[in-house]
């Protein structure tokens, strides 16, 4: 089968990849699309460390067409998931708790195990999510991260009906919890990037303000005309980002980080403790929360902008990602030959 797999020199190799026999409890999809992710970026690239060999992908959905012996959750011709969070070992504090995503052995797919960025995936049956009817494969694959990474994030955000939610970076990511805080949580929202396109789509998808860093002073505003925002979620991968939610929410304000800078954020102690700021960090979101964030997308209270490409287009993608030249998500087209 052909895979995209990374290679030692930065890059990502179409490769022909056999797969090993099916063990108990796991299943084989036959993918049908794999979104592309900014992580994959991070792994291609080795900023997480060397994993080359491995198969990229983690937005990817397929379907059943093998089941092993153990497997009770999937039967063939169901749509599943292959998710960053692929596995864990589920029976330790944070499985036991609602926080399986910290479990400290979990396996993470594209990164620790080979994902979804194939003609095939294996997958363990009880953490690979069922898609519900209603659902387009292309949509699915956003969400499987971007969507319930970004749908986690503003669960734990605290956000209210009625609040203002700051989200910096309206890429992919940001996109997507644009959706979730208008027509789930039904949140008031500040749009920031320094992408004048990526505001013009948020604002024609219900943002209430939007803002650019190059010619807003985004704080100031905030603050002026607010008296800050109830929560920031950050999305973007630049720390000054992550600085002004710090500087943009109220008293008591929470601010999520859920992007991946490589650098470190500043934070003013005496800030944090006189006016009890909060900043907390969300990572991905469990089966539970996905099968939620499915459901949102089904019921079309969350429609993600997607593109189908071929595999073959990867590097070419990886590129486009880097020039930030794209609004919404790539996604990887199984189903035809190109």
């Amino acid at each position: 089968m052909k895979a995209a797999v990374v290679a030692k020199n930065k890059t990502v190799v179409i490769e022909d990849k056999k797969l090993r026999p099916l063990e108990y409890g796991e299943a084989l999809l036959k993918m049908e699309c794999c979104g592309v992710c900014h992580t994959d970026l991070h792994v291609k690239n080795a900023d997480f460390g060397d994993v080359s060999g491995i198969t990229l992908g983690h937005e990817g959905i397929g379907v059943v067409t093998e089941v092993a012996d153990g497997v009770t959750s999937l039967k063939v011709g169901d749509r599943a998931s292959v998710a960053w969070f692929f596995r864990g070992c589920g029976n330790c504090e944070y499985c036991n708790s609602g926080k399986e995503t910290f479990c400290r052995t979990a396996k993470n797919a594209g990164y620790t195990v080979d994902g979804g960025m194939a003609e095939e995936c294996i997958v363990s049956a009880d953490y690979a999510v069922k898609v519900p009817d209603g659902l387009d494969s292309a949509e699915a694959s956003s969400i499987t991260c971007a969507g319930v990474t970004t749908y986690k994030a503003i669960k734990v955000s605290g956000i209210k009906p009625g609040q203002w939610l700051a989200i910096y970076g309206l890429g992919g990511l940001g996109n997507l919890a644009l959706q979730y805080a208008k027509n789930v949580f039904n949140a008031k929202v500040i749009a920031i990037d320094v992408n004048d396109k990526q505001l013009a789509l948020a604002k024609e998808m219900g943002a209430d303000l939007t803002l650019n860093p190059k010619t807003d002073n985004v704080d100031e505003i905030i603050q002026k005309e607010l008296g800050g925002a109830h929560a920031a979620v950050v999305t973007a991968v630049a720390k000054s980002a992550f600085n002004s939610a710090v500087a943009s929410v109220r008293a008591a304000g929470r601010v999520v980080a859920v992007g991946l800078p490589v650098e470190t954020m500043d934070l003013s102690i005496p800030r944090l403790v006189l006016d009890g700021i909060e900043v907390v960090g969300s990572l991905v979101g469990t089966r539970e929360d996905l099968k939620e964030a499915f459901r949102f997308g089904a019921e079309g209270k969350v429609v993600p902008k997607v593109q189908m490409r071929p595999l073959e287009d990867i590097n070419t993608i990886f590129e486009e990602m880097e020039q930030g030249k794209f609004t919404g998500r790539m996604v990887i087209d199984f189903t035809k030959k190109h």
